[in-house]
């Protein structure tokens, strides 16, 4: 059965990239081959894996001084949306009456990066096996809504690229969505995306340190470590524009991360199992639609 799952996972991948699919496609063939075939049982493990690879890649092609002058203009910016998000999070939530953890988390992961911010603040919250699968269940929900839905709103709203790149880096969670989204309006709207995202997962460690205060009295909270595909991210693009001879080959490698970034959603597709549903409650799935709408709005007029 592993072996047949793992082949037909190689199969619809040569699929995608031959026929160039855009990220939401692939996604979507991957949920439809997990609820056929059953889900890959590395399905998740590969796509995060692919995810910071991708990530890595991309920040070839980009250029340093560009990224920090992104990233010190989006200061404020970042700080005010994930006050937004958070904040929001925990009225909602505490009006429907879900636990704790369940409402830091969801939050975590729509104010910052998805499911990256939940697997840094869920140490730090010590929290249960069950709060991390529901926050992770409603972030992989939206991030599917996302895939469909910022285009036309988008269009809707008559952004430009960079606009348009700046909205997906702002409202919706995780990296690979946001940049395979981002990636359907051209290289600007790509660029600005990524490198938007990746300053504002830095937030990271801050709000995980934050929460550490909430972990249950009498425990210590974990270390919160700095996500090593950021420093990565930040060290090959300095890389790159330290030595102008491997700008040609960055080009390349940034491709190469652009097509990684459509297998990791895939991935993340084949990976679905039915239990990832199930455990996936209408209060959790209304608290991060709430406080997704408010963020996309915020970000709208922020952009």
């Amino acid at each position: 059965m592993e072996r047949r799952q793992t082949l037909a996972a190689c199969a619809i991948a040569g699929a995608c990239l031959w026929m160039d699919l855009p990220g939401v496609a692939c996604l979507g063939l991957g949920v439809l081959a997990a609820f056929a075939l059953g889900p890959w049982s590395h399905g998740q493990a590969a796509g995060t894996w692919l995810l910071k690879a991708s990530v890595v890649l991309l920040a070839a092609g980009t250029n340093f001084g560009e990224v920090l002058s992104i990233g010190r203009d989006g200061l404020g910016t970042a700080f005010l949306t994930i006050l937004i998000a958070g904040g929001s999070a925990w009225v909602l939530g505490r009006w429907l009456g879900l636990p704790r953890d369940v409402i830091l988390l969801i939050g975590a992961g729509t104010a910052i990066c998805g499911g990256s911010a939940i697997a840094a603040a869920a140490p730090a919250l010590r929290a249960r096996g069950e709060d991390v699968g529901v926050a992770l269940a409603v972030v992989f929900v939206l991030n599917a809504a996302a895939l469909l839905v910022f285009p036309s709103l988008g269009h809707s709203a008559g952004l430009d690229a960079i606009e348009y790149g700046r909205l997906c880096a702002l409202a919706i969670h995780d990296t690979s969505s946001v940049v395979s989204a981002a990636a359907d309006w051209g290289p600007d709207s790509l660029r600005i995306a990524t490198i938007t995202k990746l300053a504002r997962a830095l937030w990271i460690v801050p709000v995980a340190f934050a929460l550490s205060a909430c972990a249950p009295a009498g425990e210590s909270p974990r270390r919160v470590q700095i996500p090593g595909f950021l420093v990565l991210f930040l060290a090959v693009s300095l890389l790159v524009e330290l030595v102008p001879t491997l700008r040609p080959a960055g080009v390349e490698l940034a491709g190469l991360g652009a097509a990684g970034l459509r297998l990791a959603l895939l991935a993340m597709g084949l990976g679905l199992s039915t239990r990832t549903l199930r455990v996936l409650g209408w209060k959790p799935l209304a608290l991060g639609l709430g406080v997704w709408t408010l963020l996309t709005g915020a970000a709208l007029i922020l952009c």
